[in-house]
């Protein structure tokens, strides 16, 4: 029997809600990538070049911290990962996140919430960083979609 989790980092909730209704719908585990080093409201500020994402994003090598882990991840044969779209892709918690497990024979599945764009090169630098893996093209979840049009969309992958 297969088990799936959801995966999911949310700087401002929305990600979050979005993440917590798609546990629902499909019946899966539900885990946040919570930073060790929360981010403040300044560090999220995009327009700010000495903010602490601004920094992140500039830097491809930059993996910051998280606060817990997956005890289980050897269970899963499905991981949904969501994140809010920052510069066209992923945050930088997401690759640190992806680094830190064997994802070998998984699939996973990318979603985001995005205040205006699509999830831009996300699903290819997330293969770049689970080789193993089959990485789907994933899904913007923007609106806060029914808990049945995310049941649908899960059971059809």
């Amino acid at each position: 029997m297969s088990k799936t989790l959801v995966a999911y980092f949310s700087a401002s909730g929305t990600t979050g809600r979005v993440a917590k209704d798609l546990a629902d719908a499909a019946g899966a585990d539900l885990f946040e990538i919570a930073p060790e080093q929360p981010y403040t409201r300044a560090d999220l500020n995009w327009q700010d070049k000495s903010s602490r994402t601004t920094f992140e994003m500039n830097d491809e090598s930059c993996r910051p911290a998280i606060a817990k882990t997956v005890a289980n991840m050897a269970d899963y044969d499905t991981v949904f990962v969501g994140f809010p779209v920052w510069w066209y892709v992923e945050p930088r918690i997401i690759d640190t996140f992806l680094e830190a497990y064997d994802f070998a024979g998984k699939t996973v599945v990318p979603f985001a919430t995005s205040g205006g764009s699509g999830l831009g090169q996300a699903p290819k630098r997330m293969q770049s960083l689970v080789p193993d893996a089959k990485v789907l093209p994933g899904r913007l979840l923007n609106g806060r979609p029914s808990k049945s049009e995310l049941a649908n969309w899960a059971n059809s992958l």
